[in-house]
C-alpha cells in the first residue's frame, strides 16, 4: 500500500532529484574526458562520482517511499546510469573507426 510522502521528504527529494541530475551529467563527463585523453586517474573519478549518484538515487527513492516494483525501477535506472556512457563510448570509437 503507497503511504503518502511526509512534507518534510519533499524538500530532501527535490534536493536529491537534482544531485540524480548534476551528478549523473557529472559522471558521463569525467568518464569521456577520461577515456579521450587516456587519463586512468579521470577514469577513477568518474567511479567516485557514480557512487554519490548512487547514494543521490537510493536518497531520493527512500524520500519518496518508493518500495516494491520501485525498487526494481531504482536498480535498472543505475544500471543505465552505469553502462550507458560506456556503451556511447564504444559506439563512438567504433563509428569513427569505421570511417577511417
Amino acid at each position: 500500500m503507497l503511504e503518502p510522502v511526509e512534507l518534510n521528504n519533499i524538500m530532501i527529494a527535490v534536493i536529491a532529484g537534482a544531485m540524480v541530475v548534476l551528478l549523473g551529467a557529472l559522471y558521463a563527463f569525467t568518464f569521456a574526458m577520461g577515456k579521450m585523453n587516456k587519463k586512468r586517474w579521470l577514469i577513477g573519478v568518474s567511479y567516485t562520482v557514480f557512487a554519490g549518484l548512487a547514494i543521490s538515487v537510493f536518497t531520493l527513492a527512500q524520500s519518496l517511499n518508493l518500495n516494491g516494483y520501485w525498487q526494481l525501477v531504482t536498480y535498472t535506472m543505475l544500471l543505465g546510469y552505469l553502462l550507458a556512457p560506456q556503451a556511447i563510448w564504444k559506439l563512438s570509437v567504433g563509428t569513427h573507426r569505421a570511417s577511417d
